[in-house]
């Protein structure tokens, strides 16, 4: 919903003059307005109308400004935004980078320190480093969070001081970053946009805005070449291009920049790297299905990206390239749930991020309730190498009958994780040997094919080709190509608990199922109980019943402990 109009959870925030001569003056409830409170929410979110779908980006600047969101300022954001308090409070509560400090309450310290203690940071000491940190730092000066993944797991174990990314985090590095006060976002130095024009850079683009290049020709090429959805549900690109169209218009346009599945950090990798190949990719979509603006959804974990894409998408528009289709750019505050994509939609339009119920699915009635392309990072960035060297040369890429190139992110037990660019139809085994093989004094014990909902599963299956459709069978799927490497050295039962206690933290909580289900499961292997009838009977329930992919795949993990581990551990 657009403007400063209320949404549809709205309370009564202004009296209609009209509706109200002739009675008594109607009288606000709750907390008083503080008028000072009001000038600094002013100032910090700036000028301009009051959009309701910028909620979650006013409440970042509030955080930015005054390090925590006061309920002074959430009182004065909603009347500002002609809001309910209460609305403004569940979207603020829903998401875990926004701290909310109630009346009377102590602000958070200066300086936080998240910990990522997801699976591959755990394997790499992430436990030790965080009770070195919590002996080592005065909790009056500095915080010590637990935090979910972050997107650096080939740099294990990973920290953010503030908006300060730290790979191979000690407690030293850190605590010294915090005492410094470095917590600004490092910012790597990738190909800008008069390089990227300098190798031939938006030619392809502005050969489709000129009519050189038509639409029907760029779908059928997405198709012959293979291309599929790489954010994890494999679609077929140019059949969803072709789908999209096909709705009348106006139609939108998004990019998933979300990646929060554990072990996964290959976008992370491009956008730092060639951003305009992505935007390029993005552009010509939105040219191809008709879409009128871009918006591009990036996780909070990524600061350094953010920054780099807020100068890159100025000179971008600065340029004319984005006339047809204007990008924004969105920023996450800490949910995993918004990589899915009706709730990333729900959190684009400043709301909660939960998912919806479908049908209609979004290609009909997405953001705003207009037709929407979605699309995650590599998809797009394929885009070009596609339709300028033609379809062949892609698809031929691939293994046997698999067609093209992926990126796996690799983590774990090997010698030099990273990501690595390979065949479609890889094995595990030709992967860890791209990378180096084996960290020495370990023998593979297990892997994870697709981050943590996408199954465990042993040396038996490291031959079968990487693909979509490959580990379905087996009760696991390849989603987002994330591949951690577990050895005899690592408990597999600890591991599905690792990965059991993320998917509690991170879910959304609308449907019991989910919510429920993996609060009980944690119990239940907490507590060391690994029945397998009982934990079947509460798996079942969670896949036939939650709304999304979270509920529906969390017990993955267990399930593959369960099938193909006798005794849970190496």
């Amino acid at each position: 919903m657009l403007g400063g109009s209320r949404g549809p959870r709205g309370g009564v925030g202004v009296v209609d003059a009209e509706r109200g001569k002739g009675r008594r003056a109607a009288r606000v409830k709750g907390r008083a307005l503080d008028e000072a409170a009001q000038a600094e929410v002013v100032r910090a979110i700036g000028p301009g109308a009051r959009r309701r779908d910028l909620l979650i980006e006013y409440l970042h600047r509030l955080q930015d400004t005054f390090g925590a969101l006061h309920a002074r300022h959430l009182k004065a954001l909603a009347d500002e935004m002609r809001l309910s308090e209460a609305e403004v409070f569940e979207v603020a509560s829903f998401y875990h980078h926004f701290d909310i400090v109630k009346e009377g309450e102590t602000p958070p310290p200066e300086v936080t320190i998240r910990v990522c203690d997801s699976l591959s940071c755990m394997m790499a000491g992430a436990e030790t480093l965080i009770a070195e940190l919590e002996r080592g730092a005065d909790p009056d000066a500095v915080r010590i969070v637990r935090a979910a993944c972050q997107g650096r797991c080939a740099e294990a174990p990973a920290a953010q001081v503030g908006r300060n990314e730290i790979g191979h985090a000690t407690a030293d590095t850190l605590l010294a970053a915090a005492r410094a006060r470095d917590t600004g976002p490092r910012i790597v130095e990738g190909k800008r946009l008069d390089a990227y024009q300098t190798e031939g850079g938006y030619a392809l683009l502005r050969a489709f805005l000129d009519g050189t290049r038509t639409a029907d020709d760029a779908i059928a090429a997405l198709s012959d070449a293979g291309l599929r959805g790489l954010g994890g549900a494999g679609f077929p690109a140019g059949r969803k291009w072709s789908i999209v169209r096909s709705y009348p218009g106006p139609r939108l346009m998004t990019i998933n920049g979300d990646e929060g599945e554990p072990g996964t950090f290959k976008d992370r990798l491009f956008l730092e790297q060639d951003p305009h190949r992505m935007l390029e990719g993005a552009l010509i979509a939105a040219h191809v299905v008709g879409a009128e603006r871009i918006y591009l959804y990036m996780r909070d974990e990524y600061p350094g990206v953010i920054e780099v894409l807020r100068q890159e998408l100025a000179a971008l528009a600065a340029s004319g390239l984005t006339d047809h289709a204007p990008i924004e750019l969105r920023r996450g505050a800490g949910a995993y749930i918004c990589g899915e994509e009706s709730a990333m939609i729900e959190s684009i339009e400043g709301k909660r991020g939960l998912p919806r119920h479908r049908p209609p699915y979004i290609a009909e009635k997405g953001l705003f309730g207009r037709p929407t392309l979605n699309h995650n990072v590599e998809t797009l960035y394929w885009v070009r190498d596609i339709l300028e060297h033609g379809p062949e040369r892609f698809a031929g890429h691939g293994k046997d009958d698999h067609s093209g190139l992926r990126s796996f992110s690799v983590s774990g037990r090997v010698k030099n994780p990273g990501v690595r660019i390979l065949p479609t139809g890889s094995t595990t085994r030709e992967i860890i040997e791209a990378c180096g093989g084996m960290a020495e004094g370990h023998e593979l014990a297990a892997f994870l094919p697709g981050g943590a909902s996408g199954g465990i599963f042993p040396p038996a299956m490291a031959d079968l080709p990487m693909d979509f459709g490959t580990f379905e069978k087996h009760g696991g799927f390849i989603g987002s190509h994330a591949v951690v490497i577990l050895s005899d050295k690592d408990d597999l039962r600890a591991a599905a608990l690792n990965l059991l206690r993320f998917f509690k933290h991170e879910s959304c909580g609308q449907c019991t199922p989910c919510r429920a289900g993996t609060e009980k499961m944690v119990a239940m292997l907490e507590a060391g109980d690994w029945d397998g009838a009982r934990l079947g009977d509460l798996e079942q329930v969670m896949r036939d019943a939650s709304i999304c992919g979270l509920g529906q795949a969390a017990s993955n993990p267990v399930r593959s402990i369960l099938t193909f581990f006798a005794h849970g551990s190496a």
